[in-house]
């Protein structure tokens, strides 16, 4: 706590003295704590502040039966990404108006970007974009792998690895287009980028990742 406050920050040990001062609650414990924590803050909850959880377990419902108390509760879903401020975090909430939200998002924006969803979509943003991470991560490193193999010092593969995802990245956000549309632009008839997709796809690669990310769900959902 001691790095805060160096940098201004109002620090304290106190959980309920330091919800009393605040307008956003941000309740960012691992899930298992989240229960307790609320039962100890729940008394000096006020009707004009907003309670935010970032526990990826405990629904909306859990949360209000829980502090028993009439405001706005909202669940939010970042990723690790929130560590250089390009996180997607998805919000939700049944009980926040307008304004409130978008000072929800205002302050998620911060590390990243936002967007609203349904909570009955929750469990899917989880798998799509916190543990979608590590599904990038590890496609980086078999792309890094098979540089080696062709020829790349491991310095070297990644470097070139790396700023090619982030170049097809920014490609659709910038400019919305479909993958398709910039696969198209890359692929030359009887070329070495159609050759190398098409095995990729005979290898199964496509469908290797979406039975993954459903396999995934699947988990979180039971």
């Amino acid at each position: 706590m001691k790095s805060l406050a160096d940098k201004g920050v109002s620090t304290g040990s106190d959980n309920k003295l330091a919800v009393k001062n605040c307008k956003y609650i941000i309740v960012a414990v691992k899930p298992y704590k989240v229960i307790e924590l609320l039962k100890e803050i729940a008394p000096v909850l006020k009707k004009d502040q907003v309670l935010i959880s970032v526990a990826s377990e405990i629904s909306l419902d859990q949360i209000k039966a829980t502090i028993k108390k009439d405001i706005p509760v909202y669940r939010v879903m970042p990723n690790t990404a929130s560590a250089i401020r390009e996180s997607i975090t998805c919000v939700t909430s049944n009980n926040g108006n307008a304004k409130q939200t978008a000072e929800v998002c205002k302050i998620f924006n911060s590390i990243g970007e936002t967007v609203v969803i349904d909570e009955s979509l929750m469990e899917a943003a989880t798998i799509l974009g916190a543990c979608g991470i590590a599904y990038v991560l590890r496609f980086i490193r078999a792309m890094i792998q098979g540089g080696i193999q062709i020829g790349f010092d491991a310095n070297t593969a990644t470097k070139i690895t790396t700023q090619t995802v982030k170049g097809a990245a920014e490609l659709l956000l910038q400019k919305g287009a479909h993958p398709e549309q910039e696969i198209d632009k890359v692929t030359t008839p009887k070329g070495c980028t159609i050759t190398g997709l098409n095995e990729m796809e005979h290898q199964g690669f496509s469908s290797s990742l979406i039975q993954g990310i459903v396999k995934s769900f699947q988990k979180i959902e039971k």
